[in-house]
């Protein structure tokens, strides 16, 4: 089976790890000129650490040696007291640490494991037909391309989604968000240690360890309006503005971080669909089901759907089948993640923020420590 990826983000290169070792031709296209680095850091939690370890052992090796186990978990004001701190207990738990790694440095190790031929930059998708037999894929370059499967793993703003499903831009929460990546040493900022800052006026950053002497921080602000600046001085000034008093090193690392590394964007997410497959065409990570950032499970949901799509189209007698089989088990999950994601970002930001984040940290009730536990222990082994 030849099969297109649109994407080539980590959860379209996870999704070609996981086709190509299962033995399928497998050609993934990027709209990038080159896969460069970005101002953005994240967290892989057990599950989605599980789900590579089941695609490939030796990819999770590599992000183990990259990046930082969080070991501590503080919450302060941004007055600077700190309301709680808590040790990260995900390894004694689940077997996986909280692992903290560059976005940039997690995409080069994706796609280390690939033959390089297979990675083809420049490609942006326009638009693609459906015939019985093969899907055609059109790029801006001119190119088109034939596959027997098309997989839209090209983001929140999919070009696949919108010639799949048409429905139209993604809604914006009500949080501007900016982020960087800064090599910033400080005596509050320790190794394995992630940070987060709040206030009861509609705005938190947090401060996280990535590994390799560098410190990723993101900072939200409720704003009604979405748009962003036209220029990178203009964003700084932005949220300095927004942060400026806060407790150290908050202002001091937004201050040391080159203009250009900053990057501002508005959170979006996406209604749940009942299906994002038809035909020969379907949907992977964000794509397929954005949510906010309040739960860092963006990239550990897309690790999870590569790793079952992949058993799916390798079990099943056809596409249809292996299609179908695959939203039935993506879908209910993926939609209760987008739920309490939703409310935890909505509550994040709310004057009692403190109380969210208090609980989120310690859990005092049942329903929160099951979501944890069904969250953390998702099971790749389910297909064997």
């Amino acid at each position: 089976m030849n099969i297109a990826i649109i994407g080539g983000g980590i959860g379209g290169l996870a999704t070609a790890n996981a086709l190509f070792k299962k033995g399928f031709k497998v050609q993934v296209y990027e709209r990038a000129q080159a896969l460069r680095p970005i101002g953005a850091g994240l967290s892989l939690t057990p599950n989605g650490l599980n789900s590579l370890n089941a695609i490939q052992p030796a990819i999770v090796e590599s992000i183990m040696s990259a990046g930082s186990p969080t070991h501590t978990l503080t919450l302060k004001r941004s007055t600077g007291e700190v309301i709680a701190s808590e040790p990260m207990t995900t390894m004694q738990q689940y077997g996986q640490p909280m692992l903290n790694i560059q976005w940039s440095k997690l995409q080069a190790i994706l796609a280390s494991t690939l033959p390089p031929e297979i990675i083809h930059l420049q490609h942006h998708c326009v638009g693609f037909e459906q015939q019985d037999n093969k899907v055609e894929v059109h790029f801006a370059n001119g190119k088109t391309v034939q596959a027997d499967l098309l997989i839209g793993a090209d983001g929140i703003n999919s070009v696949v989604r919108q010639e799949l499903i048409g429905d139209g831009t993604p809604t914006y929460a009500g949080r501007m968000s900016w982020r960087a990546v800064i090599q910033y040493p400080h005596e509050q900022l320790s190794p394995n240690i992630a940070t987060l800052v709040t206030a009861s006026d509609g705005k938190n950053i947090v401060l996280i360890d990535v590994g390799e002497g560098y410190t990723f921080w993101s900072a939200g602000v409720l704003l009604a309006d979405d748009s962003v600046c036209q220029q990178a001085s203009d964003a700084k000034a932005r949220v300095l503005e927004f942060f400026a008093g806060w407790t150290e090193p908050v202002e001091a690392i937004i201050e040391a971080t080159p203009e250009e590394d900053i990057v501002e964007r508005p959170i979006w997410d996406r209604l749940p669909l009942p299906h994002w497959s038809k035909g020969r065409v379907t949907l992977l990570g964000d794509a397929a089901h954005p949510v906010v950032p309040s739960l860092g499970q963006g990239a550990n949901m897309a690790f999870e759907d590569a790793y079952e799509l992949a058993e799916y189209l390798s079990t099943a007698p056809d596409i249809e089948t292996a299609l179908n089989a695959y939203e039935n088990s993506r879908v209910p999950r993926t939609e209760v993640i987008y739920n309490r994601s939703a409310v935890r970002g909505h509550d994040s930001y709310r004057p009692d923020s403190e109380t969210t984040f208090v609980k989120m940290m310690n859990p005092s009730q049942m329903s929160q420590d099951d979501f944890q536990a069904w969250l953390y222990s998702y099971p790749p082994s389910i297909f064997h």
